[in-house]
């Protein structure tokens, strides 16, 4: 098919399928054809804002849009680009996900990589459909962790802020909850306090660790219904209680998650660790650039890494800035932050560099998985968060 043209109507989710590589120098003029109005809006937004969105991150493009045609102009290789966002938008939207300025931000991202896997395996994943809202990976780092939650018993998530590692792991408790796959919820993490003790605080014992609980709650709003949640929680099907009162339990057929494990002791770490029982999984999330226990007390999230590292069924899957899905500055006040620690402790590259390396594994794993079940390659056959 030559560029001149490139009719989207029918096209597969990888533009490479349409403009062949020797066809690419001359695609600097391309026309997409969108099948009606309603699906033209779907993919470029209401009155094509998120054309602005797609020649921001490619400026020497031009997007020219009149009736149901988009016609895309402009120095070779962005232009593929934007057509590649473009149709992989395209795939997204047809497939009932809906496209906003951040969803095209992160398949432009996405598809910077030369080996980055098919978007709709990404960001069209549904992972939970909850009050009205269908939950999914995001970004390839969040896919690649959801799939080790799925693959494996113990998980760890590790990354900074926002960059949905706790979310997703409740996402999926609630999933499997749902499934009958557990029977139970299990949410817990350490109450560190600064310079307070719980004793001192005043109110009853739910009303001293309920502060330190809260943003588990918040994330449990989100996927079940207000009026189911008093009932769950009294039943003790969803628990969620301070790490200190996992201890002498075995728990079994649950889904346990510990969040903030940054503020563990190595020997609460061995603790929690060693509660697992039949049919549960463990999750345990938490960022190391916000440890803040008191004094030299080493952190058991970064002593687990070096000690658990290589074990069978355990993954480590690492996030990072480019992960964030919260306001854009917050993505570039973590890769700030890394760098300015990574400058003050030694110690902080070598610790992500060992949950790299397991996430380099579970990111083999999951791509391999993705491509067995697409089949052959884009030359013979071709087919997200």
């Amino acid at each position: 098919m030559p560029i001149a043209r490139a009719e989207c109507g029918g096209c597969n989710s990888r533009m490479d399928q349409q403009v062949s590589q020797e066809d690419r120098p001359r695609g600097t003029d391309a026309l997409v054809q969108f099948d009606s109005s309603d699906q033209m809006v779907a993919t470029l937004g209401a009155h094509d804002e998120l054309l602005r969105v797609i020649t921001g991150a490619y400026p020497n493009v031009e997007l020219h849009a009149r009736g149901n045609d988009l016609r895309v102009s402009g120095e070779p290789t962005q232009a593929h680009k934007a057509l590649r966002v473009i149709s992989e938008a395209r795939t997204l939207a047809g497939n009932g996900t809906r496209i906003s300025a951040q969803t095209i931000e992160q398949l432009v991202r996405m598809l910077e990589s030369s080996d980055a896997p098919d978007a709709q395996s990404v960001l069209g994943m549904k992972i939970l459909s909850g009050r009205g809202k269908a939950i999914r990976a995001k970004t390839v780092n969040q896919k690649s962790y959801v799939d080790a939650i799925d693959e494996n018993t113990v998980i760890f998530g590790i990354g900074p802020a926002g960059t949905g590692k706790t979310y997703l792991a409740m996402a999926k408790a609630v999933a499997a909850l749902q499934a009958k796959e557990v029977s139970r919820i299990i949410l817990t993490r350490p109450a560190v306090e600064a310079g307070e003790k719980l004793g001192f605080l005043p109110g009853t014992l739910t009303d001293k660790i309920d502060p330190y609980l809260r943003p588990l709650y918040d994330a449990l709003h989100d996927m079940i219904e207000p009026d189911s949640m008093p009932r769950l929680l009294a039943a003790g099907t969803i628990e969620v209680a301070p790490l200190a009162y996992m201890r002498g339990r075995t728990l079994n057929d649950a889904f346990i998650i510990l969040d903030e494990a940054q503020n563990t002791t190595p020997e609460q770490m061995k603790m929690f660790l060693t509660r697992l029982g039949f049919g549960s999984k463990i999750v345990i999330t938490g960022d190391i650039t916000q440890i803040d226990l008191p004094g030299d007390t080493k952190s058991g999230l970064r002593v687990v890494t070096e000690i658990l590292e290589g074990v069978d069924d355990i993954a480590f899957c690492e996030l990072d800035a480019t992960d964030v899905v919260r306001h854009r500055l917050v993505g570039s006040i973590v890769s700030a932050y890394e760098r300015w620690t990574a400058r003050q402790d030694p110690n902080f590259n070598r610790s992500k560099a060992r949950a790299r390396r397991s996430a380099g594994t579970v990111q083999a794993t999951a791509n391999n998985m993705i491509s067995k079940r697409q089949g052959p390659g884009p030359a013979a056959q071709e087919h997200s968060a």
